[in-house]
């Protein structure tokens, strides 16, 4: 497919310079309040380089967003106290039980949908070419595009995502927002001859993801169970079936592939490592760039919600916090650090929350 990059606002074209910061950034957050223990940690940037201690602060936050799960039991080794579940809860409140709440904050404005897939569509399962969503939830995202404009923004290769959920009438947005497809009819930077959009601020990375991917390949062989994913605009290395023994050796050998690249970074995730171009751009800036092709940049009257698992969905909830407009809904089941409004625990409550909108949206209009 030849891309074809469409004009954007000349800040959202400058925020896509290449930056020369350290790989896998984590930023700090002061005065927050402690006493999530290592899930709540926020790790310090590292550099790939040899130093011991580097690496172990790298395994560590591996850990920490990867937290193993006991044979035979539901929940995580490491599951919350009682106490530090409610206060986290109470900070961050079911999205189900809170529905009134939001509904009211956006009477009057457009309600703009923005979904994960992995974690949030679709469990999290050790085949990541098997994340499947059910049908019912595809049918949930599909009464919800008939009433608010949709869109998926994933990790995931964008073609990928469209293969599990297979609705034309979404925005995709894959790569962590670097490949970006807004349907012909529905965008308000819509080209001349009515085809659909494409925005991939990251092209020119393309020949060096695949020198990258095929290294990664060749250097994760040995270790049993690690996937690694071309996802286009940036490589996953899956590590959910790996012996949490071996994942020193296998960060190991990422960094050995990486060093040889220093235009681009690995940030950590659930069970996966994600090597992405160093530019200015993530899930946030294509949230914005997807509200500004549907002709709501700098609007009061658009409500923007997020729903998402994982830390690159932060980026997104950030940018709404910032706005000041719409919400962040993280989906966990353990306290996480998270720029989030809300919460909900699976993707089926997920479902439901989706269903809800849907049915107030439809009383709503009968109404009137």
């Amino acid at each position: 497919m030849t891309n074809q990059n469409v004009v954007v606002s000349e800040a959202m074209a400058s925020s896509t310079v290449a930056n020369p910061t350290p790989p896998f950034p984590y930023p700090s957050e002061k005065g927050r309040a402690s006493g999530f223990g290592v899930r709540r940690k926020c790790m310090p940037q590292l550099e790939l380089c040899e130093n011991a201690g580097r690496i172990n602060v790298w395994i560590e936050s591996m850990k920490a967003l990867s937290p193993t799960q006991e044979k035979g039991s539901a929940s995580p080794a490491a599951a919350p106290s009682v106490p530090e579940q409610s206060s986290w809860i109470t900070r961050r409140p079911s999205a189900l039980s809170m529905f009134e709440e939001i509904t009211k904050a956006s009477m009057g404005k457009q309600i703009v949908m923005f979904l994960d897939y992995d974690g949030t569509l679709s469990p999290i399962v050790d085949d990541p070419d098997c994340a499947f969503m059910s049908d019912a939830m595809r049918d949930a995202v599909r009464d919800l595009a008939r009433h608010f404009p949709t869109a998926i923004v994933s990790g995931r290769c964008r073609d990928k995502v469209y293969s599990f959920v297979r609705l034309t009438e979404l925005y995709y947005a894959g790569s962590h927002g670097m490949d970006i497809k807004v349907p012909a009819n529905g965008s308000h930077l819509r080209k001349a001859n009515g085809k659909a959009v494409l925005f991939q601020p990251a092209s020119k990375f393309l020949p060096m993801i695949e020198k990258v991917y095929k290294a990664l390949l060749e250097r994760t062989k040995s270790t049993p169970g690690a996937r690694v994913e071309n996802n286009k605009f940036c490589v996953s290395v899956h590590f959910r079936c790996v012996d949490e023994k071996r994942w020193s050796g296998l960060a190991d050998q990422v960094k050995s592939v990486l060093r040889e690249y220093p235009r681009l970074r690995l940030s950590p995730g659930r069970k996966v490592l994600e090597i992405r171009p160093i530019i200015k751009w993530d899930k946030g800036k294509a949230m914005e760039f997807l509200l500004e092709s549907l002709g709501f940049a700098n609007c009061n009257d658009v409500f923007p919600v997020y729903i998402g698992d994982d830390r690159t969905d932060e980026d997104a909830f950030k940018v709404l916090r910032n706005r000041g407009q719409g919400f962040g809904i993280l989906v966990s089941k353990i306290p996480k650090e998270t720029k989030a409004s809300y919460s909900l625990q699976e993707p089926s409550e997920v479902m439901d929350f989706l269903q809800r909108l849907v049915e107030w949206k439809m009383l709503t209009c009968r109404r009137w």
